[in-house]
């Protein structure tokens, strides 16, 4: 549905985008993540024929961006990051507006229309004006105008910019369910929204790809994805070191804390990144059960750590980063 090819793009000296390469297939949802300034809303623009690229080839439904860009951008919904509305219409004017420039006239505009507004929870304001709406309002409408052609292909720059909690969740949830049937990309900052929607992830730093797999993948990748995360009851942390020393698969421990006379400690299986996250705890955790029953230790808690998505996106994105994972 999406396909990208070695795409750059240039502004002058500057490498905005650098030699990028991805697709997107039907009923997928990319998150395309990265920090300020490291290409994605470039990126973006590319893929919607807004800037032509300096280098590489973009198509959207098999229509090449640059030959059939009118072809390409029909199959396309866009929502840019900076919602642009014509505030002087009213909400209801406006999605007539767009459902007309789309090509959708008497039955077909009304019934896109009713559709979008339900989608996007626009009842309420559907015959106010543009310039009276909230921040949240107003983003509402342009997604409801990416929406109103029912596009195979969905582009959407910070799809929750501007909106409260549970508008994000709506919209969330939104994503997931319209991203059964279309090929969704779409651009944030924000770590959770990769896990609440996406079914695969990009992270892209300094315009070079650096990391492409799915949240439980990329997670896997954290410095503590697959560690044992234990509560004991009453015991000191010098002598259940001294019984650690007997566990073959464990690599390291480390204390977290030694608080309300639990003592709260992290193990490190054999082995790193997703080995130690599929096999190493599998090994460890019975390994460190019989152990704990043998020296009748109270035990209050354990966890395997899945990793969080913070960690490895600061990993492989802070400058001063040696070791990229």
């Amino acid at each position: 549905m999406i396909s990208v090819e070695k795409l750059t793009k240039h502004f002058g000296p500057k490498v905005a985008v650098d030699d990028v390469s991805f697709s997107v297939e039907k009923g997928e949802v990319l998150g395309f993540l990265g920090p300020n300034g490291a290409g994605k809303s470039t990126s973006m623009r590319m893929i919607t024929g807004y800037l032509p690229p300096t280098a590489g080839k973009i198509s959207v439904c098999g229509f090449d961006m640059v030959e059939q860009p009118l072809q390409g951008k029909a199959k396309i919904g866009y929502l840019p990051e900076n919602a642009p509305l014509y505030s002087d219409m009213s909400v209801l004017g406006f999605l007539g507006f767009c459902a007309e420039l789309r090509g959708l006239f008497g039955s077909a505009k009304s019934k896109a229309i009713d559709r979008v507004v339900g989608l996007c929870f626009l009842d309420r304001v559907l015959h106010q004006s543009v310039d009276t709406l909230s921040k949240g309002y107003r983003h509402r409408t342009c997604l409801a105008q990416a929406l109103i052609h029912d596009p195979e292909v969905l582009v959407m720059d910070e799809p929750t910019d501007g909106l409260d909690p549970n508008q994000k969740h709506e919209v969330r949830m939104l994503i997931r369910e319209m991203g059964n049937t279309k090929a969704i990309i779409f651009s944030t900052h924000i770590l959770e929204e990769v896990e609440a929607a996406c079914t695969r992830a990009l992270i892209i730093d300094q315009g070079k790809i650096i990391a492409n797999g799915t949240p439980a993948q990329l997670k896997s990748r954290a410095p503590v994805a697959g560690s044992l995360v234990i509560g004991i009851r009453a015991v000191g942390w010098k002598a259940v070191q001294s019984e650690f020393v007997t566990l073959r698969y464990l690599e390291r421990s480390e204390l977290i804390s030694d608080a309300d006379s639990v003592l709260s400690v992290r193990l490190f299986p054999k082995g790193s990144g997703e080995t130690a996250g599929t096999t190493g705890s599998t090994a460890l955790l019975p390994e460190f059960l019989d152990l704990a029953h043998r020296q009748r230790w109270e035990i209050q808690h354990v966890s395997v750590d899945e990793g969080r998505l913070d960690d490895v996106f600061r990993s492989i994105t802070m400058p001063d980063t040696a070791t990229r994972v």
